[in-house]
């Protein structure tokens, strides 16, 4: 045990009674207790990819079958839903295992049962134990579809001491945009090693006019495909009120479904969406269509549906964007072309809002200026449709990322020339160097 596992420890202590009010399974692979995989040919490098949870997975999406052809995949992720996810997108090319915690012995098991040649982190997720490691086995690490948020920057410099270290150590950072390229070379990232790559969310996103299962969802529910319905998608604390009373205000036949973010937040959102009809209520299977909501308001209250629910839908908010949550990806309901709307609070995605934005592909709202917005857009079939090519355009232009980061991580399981040498490390510099897109 280390100095950094025993704050873990102390740590893991004080927020117990936070943790365990979710059920979490899974614990021997949290415990680094994962089956050795074997390797089908020895000879074959392997690469780790990992994505906390459902966004990032789904990203790799495409890097996956890229990497396949020269190495071996294995992705990983943190949350159920990501692991549930990572089956369902990477299971036929990849295997697919739980990241540890990062407690030192946890991270030494996992890699012993893993063992791979690189490691690629989509976004972030650079925890010291688990980098260290890495750094220890020369195990090369990047970090791919990099992004480093104002907020999340604040919080990271402020233990730059201690992060600088790990931040250093890392082989390659692709980055989203420049801002995020800075603020990982204000952290310790040596500036030659950083690049900007622009997001891999452009790639992995489908252009389609429906989604698989958007029918049979609509008919379960019992909504009206003759009246407008609003779709308000990964829905935040206090969303599902504030889109049930802009509906109210744009109009009576105005019918609204929400899906909210997080499940533990299910039986919270039906209370905001009163006399609404839930998914989980009417399961696939069960009778041939359901009575519609007497309110117009149905609740996604299921895992995995939400492509479909944005499919079915005239306009779409993208939630955790009206209180400062980050924001949620607005890319899927773009891509189907829907008309989508977002709350001002976007730091985790303030890169993707930009150029969707800029491009007239999406709209910035404020919680004021919410019904308002919606009202314009569901009396202007010509404006919704303008907004959707304008946004599909936005997706086509921004595409290559994954290609990029690809490239990046193959060039990391070739040995560097003999004159190379190990890489080196630099302090963290006092202020972020100006950093141009390579």
């Amino acid at each position: 045990m280390n100095t950094l596992d025993a704050l873990y420890a102390i740590g893991a202590v004080a927020l117990a009674p936070l943790w365990l009010r979710k059920a979490r399974g899974g614990w021997p692979e949290r415990l680094g207790r994962t089956p050795t995989l074997p390797r089908a040919d020895p000879a074959r490098p392997r690469v780790l990819l990992h994505g906390v949870s459902v966004g990032e997975t789904a990203a790799l999406r495409e890097l996956v079958p890229m990497l396949a052809h020269s190495a071996e995949v294995v992705v990983s992720a943190t949350t159920d839903t990501g692991l549930g996810r990572a089956r369902q997108l990477h299971g036929g090319a990849a295997s697919v295992v739980r990241y540890p915690l990062d407690f030192s012995g946890c991270v030494r098991r996992f890699l012993d049962a893993v063992r791979p040649s690189a490691v690629a982190l989509a976004e972030l997720e650079v925890w010291p134990n688990f980098i260290a490691e890495c750094h220890r086995r020369a195990i090369p690490v990047a970090v791919i579809n990099g992004r480093l948020s104002a907020r999340s920057f604040g919080g990271y410099r402020r233990l730059r001491a201690v992060l600088g270290p790990t931040f250093a150590r890392l082989a390659r950072v692709g980055a989203q945009d420049a801002d995020y390229a800075r603020r990982f070379v204000a952290m310790g990232t040596p500036e030659g090693r950083v690049e900007v790559t622009g997001s891999m969310k452009w790639d992995a996103a489908v252009i389609a006019d429906d989604a698989p299962g958007s029918r049979d969802l609509a008919q379960r529910l019992g909504i009206d495909a003759a009246r407008p319905l609003v779709v308000g998608g990964s829905t935040g604390p206090g969303e599902e009120a504030a889109l049930h009373a802009a509906c109210a205000r744009v109009g009576p036949g105005v019918q609204l479904l929400c899906a909210p973010r997080k499940p533990e937040r299910f039986a919270r959102a039906a209370a905001a969406l009163p006399g609404c009809v839930r998914r989980s209520q009417r399961p696939a299977g069960g009778q041939a269509a359901g009575a519609p909501s007497p309110t117009g308001r149905y609740l996604l209250d299921t895992i995995g549906e939400l492509r479909a629910a944005y499919a079915l839908a005239d306009a779409v908010f993208v939630g955790r964007s009206l209180t400062p949550l980050g924001g949620s990806d607005p890319i899927e309901p773009v891509g189907l072309g829907r008309a989508t709307l977002i709350g001002p609070h976007v730091d985790n995605f303030a890169s993707v809002v930009g150029e969707l934005a800029r491009a007239g592909g999406l709209r910035v709202v404020s919680r004021d200026g919410l019904a308002p917005a919606l009202a314009q857009l569901l009396a202007d079939p010509a404006a919704r449709g303008a907004m959707a090519k304008a946004g599909r355009g936005a997706i086509c232009a921004q595409r290559g990322a994954t290609e990029r980061h690809a490239a990046m991580i193959l060039a990391l399981l070739k040995p560097p020339p003999p004159s190379a040498g190990a890489l080196p490390v630099a302090a963290p510099p006092t202020e972020p160097p100006a950093l141009g897109q390579h």
